[in-house]
């Protein structure tokens, strides 16, 4: 599995030339899932996202939303790849197939389908990450013990990834 995402990376490297016209996802917001299953996107992110958005199955139990075009190319990226190996057909499968259309309302808010709030274990807060070019919605219990495991191991990732020329 560190193989495909390795070239998955490597396949969606941006060249620095081009930074410079990319809008950024960055930031961590604190918000909450209302009864209806609805969290509003920080204001900073919904001029990028736009009215209509895609969001799916992330990896380590998160959620995905991507802005229309956006998701255009991650799609097309993984429709292009080898269904010969179970692992890129598996990953592939369960990516896409948890995708959902979703649409910002006047208040910003975007509802959480029912599959994709139990497969991230949402409760009423939640945690919206930006990650450049897409969005993070996780659990905030969730978000905390994984950002408490992740930043003890930074410079052990900087190292690989600088041996894999991408740092």
């Amino acid at each position: 599995m560190l193989n495909f995402a390795v070239k998955f990376c490597s396949f969606n490297k941006v060249s620095l030339q081009n930074f410079s016209k990319i809008s950024m996802l960055i930031g961590e917001y604190s918000h909450k899932l209302d009864a209806k299953k609805r969290v509003a996107l920080p204001a900073k992110f919904r001029k990028e996202i736009g009215k209509k958005s895609i969001i799916t199955r992330g990896l380590d139990k998160c959620l995905f939303v991507y802005q229309w075009d956006e998701w255009q190319k991650v799609a097309e990226a993984l429709s292009n790849l080898s269904t010969g190996k179970q692992d890129t057909r598996n990953f592939v499968r369960i990516f896409l197939s948890g995708a959902a259309e979703v649409e910002t309302d006047s208040l910003g808010r975007i509802l959480i389908p029912e599959h994709l709030k139990k497969y991230a274990g949402l409760e009423e807060k939640v945690i919206i990450a930006g990650v450049y070019k897409r969005i993070e919605i996780w659990d905030e219990k969730r978000w905390e013990n994984y950002k408490s495991r992740i930043e003890s191991e930074t410079d052990m990732i900087a190292e690989k990834l600088g041996e894999l020329g991408l740092y």
